[in-house]
């Protein structure tokens, strides 16, 4: 399975999603914006910064029915998951709100932190 892609949505957009996601931009790009793991808090960074009313999709490109191309339109060598078409409901395998720090910074969502293991002699419930 392919490692997991994440979209930054609006909460109104991503609230009134019935069986797809499709973004306001989606009609002048042609396609969602998307990041890997690594880039999602930069992208948050850089076109969101202080916006308190936004969710992070986690999404199973394997389960994407539209094409997911890796590139980058600005010119530059670092390549983005697009996707070029509505996004399935079903391939979106987490949603997480993005909350803002008291330093008014993005606290790192739990969909992006690598899954814990439990060790032998813990817990786990």
């Amino acid at each position: 399975m392919s490692d997991p892609i994440f979209h930054i949505a609006l909460k109104r957009e991503w609230a009134v999603a019935t069986s797809a996601y499709r973004p306001d931009g989606f009609e002048e790009d042609g396609f969602i914006h998307c990041s890997t793991a690594s880039q999602v808090m930069r992208v948050a960074r850089v076109r969101f910064r202080g916006r308190r009313d936004l969710v992070l999709l986690r999404i199973d490109p394997d389960a994407v029915e539209p094409e997911v191309r890796l590139e980058n339109l600005d010119g530059g060598d670092e390549l983005f998951p697009h996707i070029y078409g509505e996004l399935d409901l079903s391939a979106v395998s987490g949603v997480e709100g993005l909350i803002v720090g008291d330093d008014g910074e993005f606290v790192t969502p739990t969909l992006l932190l690598p899954a814990r293991s439990t060790s032998p002699g813990e817990l786990s419930h």
